[in-house]
């Protein structure tokens, strides 16, 4: 496995870490900022329509750089937000703040599961992007429970503060490990990349994306208080139960990564009937504590875990390129975008387990999206001479992971 691979993980676990912080802090912030429960809500829904709307534009902007160049732009404009979002003075300036670590982390996904892509060959592209997408899992793990530790030992700021640290190591791993580039090497063009746009089929795997995360998101978003306000565990055991949580997502990733390659749209079915049963067990049973944490670790195994055989299905309905990748990645967090924003509005209409119901019934349309291609006859097996940059043709395919 190409050591940039490790590098491209640490990056995308300093993305993921600034992202999921918000939802470790709910409270915290609410009170620094003079704000409401629901509207530290919707600063995770600004991370998102960031990252959704403005991710691609920043990708298509750093496209004719090379590849480790583009990174260091991104990281930098990445830092930039996470210091506006230590030293933001109200709602509006943190607001700000995470439009633009959103626009960036948005970018980064899409420019490194790229080379991700890029470095390996296509049997094992997998793997690689797998071991990458480690980085995401683990900021679950470790990243969201660290950073809340921190923010609520030493304030929500030095969460942010300790965040932008490690985008200065991260950026430092990446200057030593990844090697350089070309840009021809790098993908496509800009006109290239675009034209796979106009096959249906890529648009019916994107929304099926949108769908598995939007339903977990429901969840995850709404964490902190669900656990606290309708389970009763403590402020102080919060950040264990995400480290729980975490640890379940890590096992996911590497379940789904080892079957996403031959089986990937039956995984993908598979995911969202146990998510919907997992979902529809917590809002059931969230007033008891075992059969919460339960279905909550259930939530983690079976969510974003997911993405490997999410980015398997786009990046053979459409190619490995980083603005299908970007785009993918913007589908993934208009997931996200539905999820806490409804999940807000559900909040305040019937009460902390609507956003639960929500997440149910957004993994039941998932199912119905994925049915096409669970009913299609597997595509021929790729040939594994063809370059990186090339996709294989069709979603049930033999081995290529994304």
């Amino acid at each position: 496995m190409p050591r940039a691979v490790y590098v491209l993980a640490l990056g995308i676990f300093a993305m993921v870490t600034s992202e999921f912080v918000v939802a470790g802090l709910m409270p915290q912030m609410a009170d620094g900022l003079d704000a409401t429960i629901p509207q530290i809500g919707y600063l995770i829904t600004a991370f998102a329509v960031a990252m959704a709307a403005g991710g691609p534009f920043l990708t298509v902007a750093v496209m004719k750089l090379p590849p480790r160049t583009a990174l260091m732009v991104l990281f930098a404009v990445f830092l930039a937000g996470n210091v506006l979002a230590a030293t933001a003075t109200g709602y509006p300036v943190m607001m700000a703040a995470r439009i633009v670590t959103g626009i960036a982390s948005q970018a980064f996904f899409g420019v490194g599961i790229s080379l991700c892509a890029q470095l390996t060959r296509p049997e094992v592209r997998g793997r690689a992007i797998a071991v990458a997408m480690n980085g995401l899992m683990l900021g679950t793990l470790l990243g969201l429970p660290l950073s809340t530790l921190v923010g609520e030992r030493f304030g929500w700021r030095a969460a942010f503060w300790t965040i932008s640290a490690l985008t200065l190591v991260a950026a430092g791993a990446t200057l030593a490990g990844v090697e350089r580039l070309d840009r021809a090497r790098a993908g496509g063009g800009f006109r290239e990349e675009l034209g796979v746009f106009k096959n249906p089929r890529l648009w019916l795997a994107l929304s099926t994306s949108t769908l598995i995360i939007g339903a977990t998101f429901a969840a995850f978003s709404y964490l902190n208080p669900i656990l606290t306000a309708l389970t009763g565990f403590s402020t102080g055991t919060v950040p264990v139960l995400l480290i729980a949580y975490g640890a379940a997502t890590v096992v996911g990733n590497t379940v789904v990564g080892r079957f996403a390659d031959r089986h990937t749209v039956p995984v993908l079915a598979l995911g969202l009937v146990l998510n919907l049963v997992f979902l529809t067990g917590f809002a059931l049973l969230a007033d008891l504590p075992a059969p919460a944490v339960v279905c909550m670790m259930g939530i983690g195994l079976v969510g974003v875990t997911m993405n490997p055989a999410m980015a398997t299905r786009v990046q053979r309905t459409g190619n490995a390129g980083p603005l299908v990748n970007t785009v993918h990645s913007s589908f993934i967090t208009l997931g996200i975008i539905l999820a806490s924003s409804l999940g807000a509005l559900v909040i305040d209409a019937w009460g902390l387990r609507a956003p639960l119901w929500l997440g149910a019934a957004m993994a039941l349309l998932g199912l119905v999206t994925v049915l096409p291609d669970l009913t299609r006859r597997p595509a021929p097996a790729p040939d594994a001479s063809r370059p990186a940059e090339v996709s294989a043709p069709g979603p049930d395919s033999a081995p290529i992971r994304s």
